[in-house]
């Protein structure tokens, strides 16, 4: 019995020491897998340089991964028959030694990287909105007013536009899909009784020779910017040209709460040109920060994995009541569907024209559901 169970304590310890020595194995590769991401999107100098840091990053840390299990046999100066002792390798802990400081080093190089507000941008994000406020009265500097002919090219105009808060009597979300049904890109847009509307966007603000990368995005490749835009620039590019499918959906808000959020986009643009930002793809994007935003101004917003999944934000607004209940979602999303009116009209038509003709049998958010929180 004691035999047995010795051997049964033995066998558990043996187990423990598996999976502890699988845990560690885990652990040393995401970190040799964040590091060689890290150095890889963000270490500057001559690619082959850096894809030798790359190599030598990941030759020590595979080294560290297996320092564990490199064993060496060694004969006691006993009979011949004699069991031999297994022995760690004595270069495992300088293995180990040479690993962490790397990292160190690498984690510090890391901390270091600042965002800046002053890089060679690519054009469509070049400026950063500029605000000027007496009382209801706005002046927004850098409202941008291309013409796509393509994805990459367009006839540049950035202008100054003048707005009335108290002429204010819309908020529309719109969601534009480029990748799938899970991922799209959330886009707010505002009318005012003179017909105009202007658009928000959160974006990445990429260098001129960079292009949007989702997993750049988690390793500060980006920095982030907020586009004010003409309807006939911003949603026309996604829905005409670069053939996105974009619904638009109306969004019943306070007129007080209209205001507030309005305010805040400006706060924001305000605090991006005085602190530039990281973009995160996770934690600091196009949906998270308006739900920031918004939850600033609507008391007892919930927080929903739906606010990561952008492609299943309408679901989240209907749940919550921000969407019009007296139909189905179903029903708003068939006919918020912008793509077929908006290739009906022509750029020429006039900023005016196209917020008309995407609008056309959208139904109205059904009252004042969302109410400002209090002071």
């Amino acid at each position: 019995m004691g035999s047995t169970n010795k051997s049964h304590r033995s066998g558990v310890r043996r187990a423990l020491g598996f999976v502890d020595q699988l845990l560690r194995a885990v652990v040393i590769l995401s970190v040799i897998g964040w590091g060689a991401l890290a150095l890889h999107f963000e270490l500057p100098g001559p690619r082959p340089l850096v894809l030798l840091t790359i190599a030598a990053w990941v030759l020590i840390g595979g080294a560290a991964l297996i320092a564990p299990w490199r064993i060496r046999r060694r004969t006691p100066l006993m009979t011949e028959n004699a069991p031999r002792k297994p022995q760690r390798s004595r270069a495992a802990p300088t293995i180990r030694l040479t690993f962490t400081l790397a990292l160190i080093v690498l984690v510090t190089w890391w901390q270091s990287l600042e965002p800046r507000n002053d890089r060679d941008w690519a054009p469509d994000v070049a400026r950063q909105l500029a605000v000027e406020r007496d009382g209801d009265r706005v002046t927004l500097h850098n409202v941008r007013d291309f013409e796509w002919q393509t994805p990459d090219t367009a006839t540049p105009r950035w202008e100054t536009r003048e707005y009335d808060l108290s002429q204010l009597d819309a908020v529309d979300m719109v969601v534009s899909y480029w990748m799938g049904p899970a991922i799209a890109h959330t886009l707010v847009t505002f009318g005012f009784a003179d017909g105009r509307h202007l658009t928000f966007s959160v974006e990445i603000r990429r260098e001129r020779d960079e292009a949007f990368s989702i997993s750049g995005g988690f390793f500060k490749q980006f920095e982030l910017n907020l586009i004010a835009a003409d309807e006939n620039d911003i949603l026309r590019l996604r829905s005409n040209v670069r053939d996105e499918d974009v619904y638009l959906y109306r969004v019943g808000l306070s007129p007080q709460a209209r205001r507030e959020l309005f305010l805040a986009y400006l706060d924001e643009a305000d605090r991006l040109r005085q602190s530039p930002e990281f973009y995160n793809t996770l934690t600091s994007n196009c949906t998270t920060i308006v739900f920031d935003m918004a939850a600033r101004i609507v008391s007892g917003l919930p927080k929903d994995i739906r606010l990561i999944l952008s492609g299943y934000l309408p679901e989240y607004v209907y749940d919550i009541g921000g969407l019009d209940t007296s139909h189905p979602l179903e029903f708003l999303r068939s006919r918020g569907y912008i793509n077929p009116r908006a290739r009906q009209i022509p750029y020429t038509a006039g900023s005016e024209a196209f917020s008309r003709a995407i609008r056309d049998g959208v139904p109205a958010a059904d009252g004042e559901i969302l109410h400002a929180s209090s002071p």
